[in-house]
């Protein structure tokens, strides 16, 4: 049996918004890793790039259970000797709330170049309003 495999030319996007006001970020990210991916669509296959975009809004209100907001660290390298920089998630959210969705989805996509691609679907804004409206984005309910 064949994979089946959709042409470029019959790819359809989407686009959806997802309101993330008092949402856990780990059951939001995997939602939307889920559609940048396609895997809600009968024609998901698994080295092509057929997901939808996702605009998510009203990122500065997510929420985490437990103590995560101080107990999550993120960790990032400088490049220099002893150049490693940590930061908890109260301090990620207070200097730019949308990194702590990019990083949470960004895990849950592929480690290579289709990963890369799919995440450049995903856009992110603090505020609740956003610039796509002409899209015609539908509600992402979760």
């Amino acid at each position: 049996m064949k994979t089946y495999y959709t042409p470029v030319s019959e790819i359809n996007r989407k686009w959806y918004v997802a309101d993330v006001d008092g949402k856990v970020l780990g059951r939001i990210a995997t939602e939307i890793a889920r559609r940048l991916r396609g895997k809600h669509k009968p024609t998901f296959c698994n080295f092509q790039d057929n997901g939808d975009f996702v605009v998510v809004v009203n990122a500065e209100k997510i929420h985490l259970t437990g103590n995560k907001w101080d107990d999550k660290v993120y960790h990032h390298h400088t490049g220099y000797p002893g150049g490693i920089k940590t930061r908890t998630a109260r301090e990620v959210l207070a200097k730019k709330p949308e990194d702590l969705i990019r990083m949470a989805v960004k895990g849950m996509l592929p480690k290579n170049k289709l990963g890369r691609a799919q995440l450049k679907k995903l856009k992110i804004y603090s505020g609740n309003t956003h610039p796509h409206q002409a899209q015609q984005p539908e509600n992402l309910e979760i």
